[in-house]
C-alpha cells in the first residue's frame, strides 16, 4: 500500500507561480512511477506529469511544457510539481498518483492504482 497526502493548492492570478507537494509513504513508494493529475469541472481526470523511479524519464502534457516541472525525492518521500506562468485553464482539482513500474511510465490513468484526496488549485486574470 502507499499512502500519497497533497499539499500547496491555493488561489493565484494568471502569470503567478504555484508549488504543489505530494508526500509518500508506504512500503515501496520509490519503485512506482508517480505523476500529477488534474480534473477541471466537467473535464475528465488528465495527466499532467509523471516521472519514473529513478528520475530517469518524464513526461509532460503537451498543455504544460515548459511551464511546469515535476521531480521527486525518494529519500524525502515527496513528489512536486513546480508550476509557473500559469494560465486559467490550469484552474483544476490536482491529484498525486502512483503506479506500478513495469519498463515504462506513462499518463494513462488506467495504470495509475494509488491516490491522494488531491489540492485545489484556482488561477484567476
Amino acid at each position: 500500500q502507499v499512502q500519497l497526502v497533497e499539499s500547496g493548492g491555493g488561489s493565484v492570478q494568471a502569470g503567478g507561480s504555484l508549488r504543489l507537494s505530494c508526500a509518500a509513504s508506504g512500503y515501496g513508494y520509490w519503485l512506482y512511477c508517480m505523476g500529477w493529475f488534474r480534473q477541471a469541472p466537467g473535464k475528465e481526470r488528465e495527466g499532467v506529469a509523471v516521472i519514473s523511479p529513478a528520475n530517469t524519464s518524464i513526461i509532460y502534457a503537451d498543455s504544460v511544457k515548459g511551464r511546469f516541472t515535476i521531480f521527486r525525492d525518494n529519500g524525502k518521500g515527496t513528489l512536486d510539481l513546480q508550476m509557473n506562468s500559469l494560465k486559467v485553464d490550469d484552474t483544476a482539482m490536482y491529484y498525486c498518483a502512483a503506479a506500478p513500474y513495469a519498463g515504462g511510465c506513462s499518463k494513462s490513468r488506467a495504470e495509475f492504482e494509488y491516490w491522494g484526496q488531491g489540492t485545489h488549485v484556482t488561477v484567476s486574470l
